[in-house]
């Protein structure tokens, strides 16, 4: 790729990334956070919003495909073989991470544009192990695990959901999926009365998900297929912020893609959205041990996000508009990791299925009951 066409691409990254930062932390959106509303406090507001985000983004990438606009076996999500492994304990990792940090990889990048120090240092411990996995000491490891025990998908060789069905469905099974399932996701939040009067959530929602299609778009036509092969890709936040470490440290020229740019305009749009309300603040570590947490959980963050090939934006929405098999498998390991890291922090339990261990303000029987 020549420097023209590499400037297009990180720009329409950090364009991209600058109206998904805004709009998010206007609307105070997080994904971590969606998973314990739902999981824990029984409100699946906010889980209804990134289900929005994902019906838009699936209808639009869906639209792209049957119109021959995108080719889902030129991006890494539609493999030949699934490592389904690699993608169910990777997506624990993920979640178990998550937790520990109160947040993901995307949602630092929204915390360090609003000031958040604590997000910096995540970012940088998340990054190296990322990359560590992708290429450094541990990608061998990631390799005989991770990749070895890949699933040969039969028939079609496409490890998506629409060659799966098409024995059943027919050679329209890709149309009726989308329109199917873009159509429940996308009804699930906007049927919900209190969803509805929060502007903000659906702002933030629809932006995301067009912006997961406007990420195809300017990664299949922005680069030049004679100087590079295209190798179509959207919004992430592993790999990305991997190579984003790596090449300020020690190639600046692998920093003119669309993944950096998208996270220089994720955290420039979370710091503008900061601005104009206000609320833009420099925070640190309280104590040794909250930053003890969040080491712990960023070093899983970076090693399960590179083994399930994503975060919850890169699995959750990007994979899961392409109908990928990958998709349930990395979103369910990462809710199963999160729930665990809720018990063992807020409940006080390993496993959410083993009994409360009491504590000295339930053993008196005061305080407020901790929400299950």
């Amino acid at each position: 790729m020549d420097d023209l066409n590499a400037w297009w691409a990180a720009l329409a990254g950090l364009a991209i990334g600058a109206a998904v930062g805004f709009t998010t932390r206007r609307a105070r959106l997080c994904s971590f956070g969606a998973i314990e509303d739902a999981l824990v406090g029984s409100d699946t507001r906010r889980l209804r919003v990134f289900g929005l985000a994902l019906g838009i983004a699936l209808a639009g990438t869906q639209f792209l495909v049957l119109t021959g606009l995108l080719d889902p076996q030129a991006t890494s999500y539609v493999p030949s073989a699934l490592p389904w492994i690699g993608i169910a304990v990777g997506g624990v990792m993920f979640g178990l991470g998550m937790a520990l940090v109160g947040t993901c990889a995307f949602g630092s990048c929204i915390r360090l544009g609003s000031g958040d120090l604590r997000s910096l240092v995540v970012l940088l411990v998340f990054g190296v192990t990322a990359y560590a996995m992708l290429r450094g000491t541990l990608a061998d490891y990631r390799i005989g695990f991770g990749e070895a025990w890949a699933l040969a998908i039969p028939r079609s060789g496409l490890a998506d959901l629409p060659a799966l069905a098409e024995p059943v469905l027919g050679p329209s099974s890709r149309a009726v999926l989308a329109a199917i399932l873009a159509s429940v996701l996308i009804a699930l939040a906007m049927t919900d009365a209190r969803l509805r009067k929060a502007r903000r959530l659906l702002v933030a929602g629809a932006t995301l998900g067009a912006g997961v299609v406007c990420g195809w778009l300017a990664t299949q036509y922005l680069v030049d297929e004679f100087l590079q092969a295209a190798r179509p890709q959207s919004l992430t936040f592993v790999s990305p912020v991997a190579i984003t470490l790596h090449g300020m440290l020690l190639d600046g020229a692998t920093l003119l893609n669309f993944g950096t740019g998208s996270i220089a305009g994720v955290i420039l749009g979370a710091l503008a959205a900061a601005r104009v309300g206000d609320e833009f603040r420099w925070e640190a570590f309280d104590d040794a041990r909250e930053m003890k947490r969040h080491l712990l959980g960023a070093v899983l963050m970076g090693a399960g996000g590179v083994l399930c090939g994503g975060c919850t934006i890169g699995q959750g929405i990007t994979a899961g508009s392409l109908l990928a098999l990958s998709f349930p498998l990395a979103v369910g390991g990462m809710m199963l990791g999160a729930r665990l890291g809720i018990a063992f922090l807020v409940e006080g339990r390993a496993l959410f299925f083993l009994p409360r261990r009491p504590t000295a303000r339930s053993r008196l029987g005061g305080g407020r009951r901790a929400r299950s």
